[in-house]
Formats: structure tokens, sequence, C-alpha cells
């Protein structure tokens, strides 16, 4: 089973995907205003890396300025390094190779990268992730000090959740109107613990009061499978990395040794979302997967 980009479509990428409406947002996150003549196209990566590393959005402004967003409802401090390979492959994309040898100093359009965060941890309103704070500490290998890295990237970290960033969510509509249908659903959800209910109210109750009124109307049974989706990717990332160590402790494995088996598959990461999909819940897959790994080690 391979995981198609299709199958990993967010509510989030699907609401976004208008050249109009990314301007909005964009002036939005970089307090700018740009007219309406000015073109938006879109160069979102598709299958760029594995698993769940996929660029979420990206986009040119004018031909002169790339911007990437990314939407997480969990804050990885890697951020900035997949930006960086982001951003390595968006500029491949756009730019002649042969140019590179050219003696005419090339220009290329400027970029900025932003993280949308909604998730239930508590998070300031705004924060910037470096690349910088990734790079191994120059006094362990005795290198002379630097005063400033020689590759940087930042990323901008916005809270997106109801009530943080309002100047924000006043000049993007959209953007304030997702963050409340998410905010409902979390609220649906921590009320009745059934995801499918909690999405399906939380639909229900913002076509009511007008909130993504049209856009739940014509996607609202995609809304609900995407949701549901999301939820199961995340709860396959879990019990395949979880049980996957566990198993392999039991082997008689170290824990970094077993850690490191499992980062590097993707098999059992697709079996589990296999599973998943077919309505097994997570302890029917982690028996699924015990007893055919021991089956294994029994016939080896």
């Amino acid at each position: 089973m391979k995981i198609k980009r299709n199958f990993k479509d967010s509510v989030f990428t699907k609401l976004f995907g208008d050249p109009e409406i990314l301007r909005e947002l964009y002036c939005a996150l970089g307090g700018v205003h740009f007219s309406s003549d000015i073109p938006v196209s879109i160069n979102t990566l598709e299958n760029v890396l594995y698993m769940d590393l996929y660029n979420d959005i990206s986009f040119v402004i004018g031909g002169k300025l790339i911007v990437l967003i990314e939407h997480q409802s969990t804050i990885n401090p890697n951020m900035a390094l997949r930006m960086l390979l982001y951003i390595s492959r968006v500029y491949e994309k756009i730019i002649n190779r042969r140019t590179l040898y050219s003696e005419m100093k090339l220009t290329i359009p400027y970029p900025e990268f932003y993280v949308l965060y909604n998730g239930t941890e508590l998070y300031p309103d705004e924060c910037i992730i470096k690349l910088s704070d990734l790079f191994i500490k120059q006094n362990d290998y005795i290198l002379p000090e630097k005063l400033f890295p020689l590759l940087e990237l930042k990323v901008k970290v916005i809270n997106i959740n109801e009530g943080k960033n309002k100047e924000i969510m006043k000049k993007c509509k959209k953007l304030k109107e997702y963050s409340e249908f998410i905010s409902k659903t979390n609220t649906f959800l921590y009320e009745s613990g059934d995801r499918e209910e909690a999405v399906k109210k939380a639909i229900q109750y913002c076509e009511k009061h007008g909130i993504l009124k049209e856009f739940l109307e014509i996607h609202g049974s995609e809304v609900l499978n995407m949701l549901l989706t999301e939820w199961n990717l995340e709860e396959a990332k879990q019990v395949w990395y979880e049980d996957g160590i566990t198993i392999g402790e039991a082997r008689g494995e170290a824990k970094g040794e077993a850690r490191g088996r499992i980062e590097g598959r993707t098999e059992g990461y697709e079996e589990v979302l296999d599973l998943l999909s077919q309505g097994f819940s997570s302890d029917e897959i982690k028996r699924k997967l015990q007893f055919r790994i021991q089956d294994s080690d029994h016939n080896t």
C-alpha cells in the first residue's frame, strides 16, 4: 500500500487551495497589502519525502516572493530543516539548471516560511524556529567559535487557535473561520469522545452559524473523511512507532537500535494505516503485529 498525496490532503490544504485566498492569507500573516492584479501561482510540492513529510502549501506572489506554509497540530523542532529541504525542491522546479553555470548573476524569488499551529498544547502567539538551533555546537569538536552561522533559515510559527492573533484573524476571514471550526470540533470531541460525531456536530454548528458555510455545504462529506483520516494517520504513526520499539526491545535490541530500525522503515507504518482504514482498533493492530513478528522470529 502506498500513501498517495490525495490521501494526505487535509481540510486546511483544501480550504486554502485558491490563489485569491492565499493572497489574503499571506497579507494577514506578513502584515502587508497586495493588490488583486498581482498574480499568485501555487506550486505545492507533492510526495516530497516519505511518510508524513510533505509540503502543505507553497505559492509564488508576483514571481518575486515564495511562501511556504505548514499547518501543524504539534510543533516539530525540526521544521526549519524540513523547510530547507522543501525550498531547495521549489527552487529546483523554477530554475533552469543550465543557468546555474552562467556567468550572469541569477535572481531568485525571496522566500518566507510559516507554520500555522492549532494544537491543544499551550503555545505563544508567535515564535521563531531557527535552523541554526539544530547545528552541533562548535565547541563540541573544539572548533573556533563563529559569530554567526553560515547557513540559516527562520520559520515563523503563528498560533491560529481561536482567540489568538486577533489582528491576523481580522485580516483573513477564512483563517478565522477555520480556527472556529477546529475549536468547535475539539469541543464536541471532548464532550462526546466520538470523533465522527464530533466532526458532524461541528459541521452542523458552523453551517447554522455561517462559519465556513459555503465550503462545508459543498465539501462537508470530504471534510468529515479528511479529519478522520488525519486522526487515523496520527494514531497510525504512534501505534507503529511505539509498538515497533516495544517488539524490538523484546528481541533484545537496545532502545536506540530499535528506534533507528523503526524510523528507517515505512512498511510497518503503511500496514498499520491500512488496518486502521479497515476499522481495526489500536489494540487489535498491536496484537496482529505482535503475532506476525513472533511467527517471523519462530520461522527464522
